[in-house]
């Protein structure tokens, strides 16, 4: 340790920690098929051994430079899965775009706010590209500062009742705006308003029973005062384009209420309209919540080490190289390097891992994981903006604003139905009396109670609540949904395909048997050391690994003119003979194998993995191999098959082998597949039924673009995140039916937010047109059903503390 870090030791040891964890293995040359297309060992070589550039995420640890071709194939699984629609169809996410402009807009706390603005805007010249995002309280677009300048945007903003506040970001990277806790309700211009006029409500029924004059001036004061700021954003709103808005509807209620004489019920309706708004930003605050603990994870200042001392500084400010001493029971302020020191380090908050993880020097660490036994020296290696929470954060803030298609139906539909109800209420209040004869005041007020009743508010919001509440909670397990859309495919998995090494199994592989024909064993090993040192391939790292555990031999021998074989394996001179090494069934061809078929079958349906070596024509002997299962995959699986999920293994392993894993692990196993292999096999299952893939996100782009939804699995490396539909920041199979649990749950809650809408609609206008319930009533069916679909959407949030997420937890303990 040096000297700064030395001199702290003693006092860092105090602290005490928290333990959890995961480490990446992302394994690049691991994939299943990478695991056997050299020595499957039946396809070693068949790729022709000649790896491309790649890149890799921060995470990752494995030395790539390998002499030949795995099959990797480096290429995002993009699937045809819109992450947002722009323009009609739906808000877009708010990932700014080049040059953007940012806002952030308080108050700004449903998607028809979020509409009327971008209504707004779009109607000033110069703006283009414009994104919202509601769960973030943020707007950016693109400006022409020679049409129109900020100011006017803010001004817009402004007249159309909301906070602008210029988001700068040619600074240092902030901390996420997520964060920033919300004001009490009561401190803010809607708590202001609806306590005032709940409290003239009070007022006025009290002075009815002394002085009822009083009494309807109060009424109508409480309306007034209420109903100003509604109608000024209504009046705005139209004026800017957007006509049909839910404070317009609520603005012509309450006129009209007051020109018929009903000045009671107009202040109760305006009063109840602004509980209802208030409620609706207190529940908007509390979804934000979700991805506010993440982000909250990253600590405020590290401890720099800087010229042998060390001093705090603010986290948001470390660069990339420079060296930061985490203390125990500190939390990591920036992703980097382990450069000194041995530790566990509770990364749980980030990838849900419940296991310490331990960490030694060129170990990978994350921002806001917690530092367990011993003080370590960490070099920097990603700023604070570009971290790993501030990119979960991204995703999930971006997924969130992307729509399912429920969504964006109940959003299209909303535009036509606004202004049906306004023409029908109209009709309503005038065709009976003028073609009837009957009463104006009668149908008047059933014409504006019909308004009242069709605002759209809870159907509006029962999707985006459930789906922001569901992806908040995803994100804070260590589970990444990215968007409506993937949460809606989820929900209707049938079955599961999932890669083997890497993904059921610990992507490590073991030499377990050597079996000598000729000679010693430790000659046999060297020999075929000798060839697979010039592969860095698992399975040849796991023979030169064995080889040079094994008691030293007098003779090393060297290996030359090594080569890959395309399809078959490794073959090179060591001494004066023609060495080979390969998959039985290619080793056939250069040897006679008769003598050991009965062992190698043997081993096989052990689920291991052998190679054959041959020298000058003739079987020398048999190295097998096992890739141990991870410890949650049998529960993992077990989970799915309780979801009514059928599972498949994919596997470049020979039959026997892949079977007796499959047989072990309780699924089907199809074996023998390439890369290519495995994409058509998808695409055959997903065209019965719906399909999830499920590898590491790194080396199986083209099964995972050819299912419903591709989902990696992997330690928060960066292809994890970015490579397909969904991700699980951890290794564990048991995040697979999490996953499809969460989805269904979400659609669940969707369709249980869409009764609860329709049905309080359907009720209250059967029973405004037989004249059982009024204005005010009319109001609880809007307001009091945006508040229960917004209430029940959050307790998605708490799906994991639920019974079913408990005896998950439980299953996997045992």
């Amino acid at each position: 340790m040096t000297g700064a870090a030395m001199n702290t030791q003693t006092k860092l040891q105090s602290h005490e920690g928290h333990s959890h964890g995961a480490g990446c293995s992302c394994g690049h040359g691991q994939s299943e098929q990478a695991h056997h297309d050299h020595h499957d060992h039946d396809v070693h070589g068949r790729d022709g051994h000649s790896h491309p550039p790649h890149s890799h995420g921060a995470g990752c640890q494995d030395d790539h430079d390998h002499g030949h071709d795995h099959g990797h194939q480096h290429t995002d699984a993009a699937h045809d899965h819109p992450a947002a629609e722009d323009g009609d169809d739906g808000l877009a996410v708010t990932t700014a775009p080049a040059g953007a402009v940012v806002w952030k807009v308080y108050g700004m706390d449903c998607a028809s706010c979020a509409n009327t603005i971008k209504t707004a805007l779009g109607r000033l010249p110069g703006t283009d590209d414009i994104r919202i995002s509601v769960t973030n309280e943020t707007l950016a677009l693109k400006l022409d500062r020679a049409v129109t300048q900020e100011a006017d945007i803010e001004r817009q903003i402004s007249q159309l009742g909301y906070r602008p506040e210029r988001v700068d970001r040619s600074g240092p990277a902030a901390r996420p705006a997520a964060e920033e806790p919300a004001r009490a309700w009561w401190s803010q211009p809607k708590g202001r308003i609806a306590l005032t006029a709940g409290l003239l409500v009070v007022v006025a029924y009290g002075a009815s029973l002394v002085l009822p004059q009083a009494a309807y001036l109060i009424f109508i004061a409480a309306t007034l005062i209420a109903a100003a700021p509604i109608s000024r954003r209504a009046i705005m709103a139209a004026i800017a384009g957007a006509p049909f808005t839910i404070e317009m509807l609520m603005t012509i209620a309450v006129v009209g209420a007051l020109v018929i004489g009903a000045a009671e019920e107009a202040a109760i309706v305006v009063f109840l309209f602004s509980v209802g708004e208030v409620l609706e930003g207190v529940a908007a605050s509390r979804a934000r919540a979700g991805i506010r603990a993440l982000a909250n994870l990253i600590p405020q200042t590290a401890m720099l080490e800087a010229d042998g001392t060390l001093r705090e500084v603010p986290a948001a400010s470390l660069a990339v190289g420079q060296i930061v001493v985490v203390r125990p029971g500190d939390r990591v302020p920036a992703d980097g390097k382990v450069e000194e020191g041995f530790s566990s380090v509770d990364e749980a908050p980030i990838t849900g891992e419940s296991v310490p993880k331990a960490k030694e020097p060129g170990a990978d660490v994350f921002a806001g994981s917690i530092n367990q036994d011993a003080a370590l020296r960490v070099r920097v290696e990603r700023t604070a903006g570009d971290n790993m929470i501030a990119r979960i954060v991204t995703l999930v803030e971006e997924a969130q604003e992307a729509q399912a298609p429920t969504e964006r139906f109940i959003d299209r539909f909303s535009r036509v139905y606004m202004p049906f109800i306004v023409v029908l209420s109209a009709l309503v209040a005038v065709v009976p009396p003028l073609v009837f004869s009957g009463a104006w005041d009668e149908w008047i007020y059933k014409g504006l109670t019909l308004l009242l009743i069709g605002c759209p508010c809870a159907l509006v919001i029962s999707v985006p609540a459930a789906i922001a509440s569901s992806l908040s909670a995803g994100a804070r397990h260590g589970l990444l949904i990215k968007g409506g859309v993937i949460v809606e495919k989820l929900a209707s998995i049938q079955t599961v395909a999932l890669d083997k090494t890497g993904t059921l199994t610990e992507g490590r592989p073991e030499v377990t048997d050597v079996v000598a024909l000729t000679g010693s064993e430790g000659a046999l090993l060297a020999m075929a050391a000798a060839v697979e040192a010039h592969s860095n391939h698992p399975l040849a790292k796991a023979i030169v690994t064995h080889a040079a555990a094994a008691p030293a031999s007098a003779d090393k021998p060297e290996a030359a003119a090594v080569r890959a074989v395309p399809g078959k394996g490794m073959e090179g001179r060591v001494g004066p003979s023609a060495v080979f090494i390969g998959a039985p069934r290619f080793a056939a061809e250069r040897a006679k194998l008769s003598a050991v078929e009965e062992t190698i079958a043997r081993l096989e349906s052990e689920g291991k993995t052998v190679v054959v070596v041959t020298a000058d024509g003739a079987a020398q002997g048999l190295i097998a191999l096992r890739d141990q299962p991870r410890s949650g995959a049998a529960a993992g699986i077990a989970a799915l098959k309780d979801l009514g999920i059928g599972a498949v293994m994919l596997t470049g392993d020979n039959a026997r082998t892949g079977a007796a894993i499959g047989q072990m692990l309780g699924l089907d196993v199809r074996a023998e597949m390439l890369p290519e292999d495995k994409a058509e096999v998808i695409k055959a299952m997903a065209a019965e039924k719906p399909v999830a893939m499920v590898g590491d996100g790194i080396n199986d782009a083209p099964a995972l673009a050819s299912a419903q939804v591709g989902i990696a699995m992997g330690s928060g490396t960066d292809v994890a995140l970015e490579a397909a539909d969904a991700a699980l920041l951890k290794n564990d199979v048991s995040g697979v039916s999490q996953l499809i649990g969460l989805a269904r749950a979400t659609m669940a809650n969707i369709h249980q937010n869409i009764t609860i809408a329709l049905g309080l609609k359907a009720l209250f206008l059967v029973t405004t047109i037989i004249g059982a319930t009024g204005l005010w009533m009319a109001v609880i069916a809007d307001t009091g059903g945006t508040v229960l679909v917004t209430l029940n959407a959050l307790r998605l949030l708490g799906h994991f503390r639920t019974k079913n997420g408990e005896a998950l937890a439980s299953r996997q303990a045992a």
